[in-house]
């Protein structure tokens, strides 16, 4: 049984940082591409990155691009998503997914970038 668990939201000032963390279980985490995605509020889901099995190849949303960095270390079966620079539109729920749509993913955790 697939596993998600997030961790590390809260509220951060615009400009601020954040490291969200996900562990996973129940499937083969070193064979697996993550995701993360995000649910701003009356929004639907939102792609923001992408890891390969290894890390080696990485992808991020337009909208995040040079302020995210996804990581991931396959001995912990967990995967990270650093960020900086926040926005007030980077405030909302976010997901560590097994698939790119965030059909399998975890509980979530509230990111909420306000001064």
């Amino acid at each position: 049984q697939v596993q998600l668990v997030e961790s590390g939201g809260g509220l951060v000032q615009p400009g601020g940082s954040l490291r969200l963390s996900c562990a996973a279980s129940g499937f083969i985490f070193r064979n697996s591409w993550m995701y993360w995605v995000r649910q701003a509020p009356g929004m639907g889901l939102e792609w923001v990155s992408s890891t390969s099995p290894r890390g080696f190849t990485t992808d991020y949303a337009n909208s995040v691009k040079g302020r995210f960095t996804i990581s991931r270390d396959n001995a912990k079966n967990m995967v990270f998503l650093q960020m900086n620079s926040l926005l007030p539109e980077d405030t909302a729920v976010y997901y560590c997914a097994k698939d790119e749509s965030g059909s399998i993913r975890g509980q979530g955790t509230q990111v909420t970038v306000s001064s």
